[in-house]
């Protein structure tokens, strides 16, 4: 058993703890959340800042660790997309060398739990052994043809079949974003995921382009699908935002991460959230300010009572695998957001997310959250300088 106090506690679920005690067992399990007065000081572990739940990072591609550097910064998404789509000829070795490190990094960064994209099976041994839990989004894509659905099923089913769920890891099988996924294949991913304790992860108003095809059919997109000789002859514009066109296709009764959400508007979340008590919104700032030099507008969610998660993204769009990366991004650029709302952003809404509240995301007996140390400025300030330190 172990006795670790500092001089903060963040339960998250509960009020903080000044000079707060969490007493776990040799496994991680938490037993109890205390006060030092209740202690022989001699009998604790003793650290100045602040201590935390391990953080969840919702939406990353650990495969694409191998192309970090390779894509320029600012370009806008297009661009980034075709330097993406058009990088080839990588060695497996060095992309699984990749992928290890990009794993050990959230790991020391202490992530406990990461929502995970993959379009191939190359991260699936990997997380077979990792210390962290990955809940696997396999994600299909047609390219809004919609008769390209049944074979980009038969493509992706045996990505899906040969993912990890090891060591509690879970998976389902999602759309990749509004721009890029049939009515017929948004049928057909229905079809195959079970409503309940199942999370669907869609890329969301990442670029204004999203948003123009779907209002006017013009913009950005339409230039992109001709460079890759793709007919958009069955796609009409709905004279709606793209959320709309994904709400009027998934099942509401799965729990629904929409990520990036750059350009969401205060009408597009009072949708999501009237079309289903179960969203969420995943934001990896970074990556934006990577992409596309912007961020979502947070007042929006804040206003609406919101539940944002926290991501990193890919080492391609982001220069780093760290949800404190992400905490401090955020308080830098708009700083209203308390640090008590980061934390569980980064804690709690995301175990909830990806279905592992249960275990993870707060301080509370009978969890197994991990502990992070947290050397914050004065007022819980995120600083430029601010540390995780993972002790458990």
């Amino acid at each position: 058993m172990r006795k670790i106090s500092a001089d903060l506690v963040c339960p998250v679920a509960a009020p903080p703890v000044a000079e707060g005690v969490v007493i776990v067992d040799e496994a991680g399990k938490i037993l109890a959340i205390e006060s030092r007065r209740q202690h022989d000081p001699a009998t604790l572990e003793m650290h100045k800042g602040v201590l935390t739940p391990g953080f969840i990072n919702t939406h990353c591609h650990l495969e694409l660790s191998h192309m970090k550097g390779r894509a320029d910064t600012g370009t806008g998404l297009l661009p980034f997309l075709q330097t993406v789509v058009n990088f080839r000829e990588i060695p497996m070795e060095e992309i699984l060398d990749a992928i290890e490190k990009g794993d050990q990094e959230m790991y020391d960064a202490g992530i406990v739990a990461v929502g995970d994209i993959s379009n191939k099976l190359d991260t699936a041994a990997r997380k077979d052994i990792s210390k962290i839990r990955y809940y696997t989004f396999v994600e299909m894509f047609d390219f809004l043809q919609e008769d390209w659905a049944e074979k980009t099923y038969e493509q992706y089913r045996p990505v899906f079949e040969g993912q990890s769920t090891a060591n509690h890891n879970r998976k389902s099988l999602v759309p990749h974003a509004p721009y890029t996924v049939s009515r017929n294949l948004f049928s057909k991913v229905r079809s195959l995921n079970a409503p309940g304790n199942t999370t669907i992860s869609i890329h969301n108003q990442e670029t204004p382009e999203e948003n123009e095809l779907f209002l006017k059919g013009t913009g950005g997109f339409t230039e992109f699908y001709r460079s890759f000789n793709i007919p958009l002859d069955q796609f009409r514009p709905s004279g709606k935002k793209a959320i709309h066109y994904a709400l009027e296709n998934m099942d509401p009764a799965c729990r629904t991460l929409f990520v990036h959400n750059t350009t969401t508007g205060p009408d597009d979340i009072a949708a999501a959230n009237a079309w289903s008590p179960n969203v969420y919104w995943a934001t990896c700032p970074n990556a934006n300010l990577y992409i596309e030099n912007r961020l979502p507008n947070y007042r929006y969610f804040l206003d609406a009572g919101a539940r944002m998660t926290i991501g990193t993204d890919s080492l391609t769009s982001n220069w780093q695998l760290s949800v404190l990366e992400e905490m401090k991004a955020i308080a830098k650029y708009q700083s209203y957001v308390p640090f008590g709302e980061l934390l569980r952003w980064a804690t709690l809404n995301g175990a909830e997310a990806l279905g592992f509240e249960a275990d993870l995301g707060s301080l509370e007996p009978g969890k197994t959250p991990g502990l992070n140390l947290l050397d914050l400025g004065p007022d819980l300030k995120l600083e430029a300088a601010t540390r995780v330190k993972r002790l458990i």
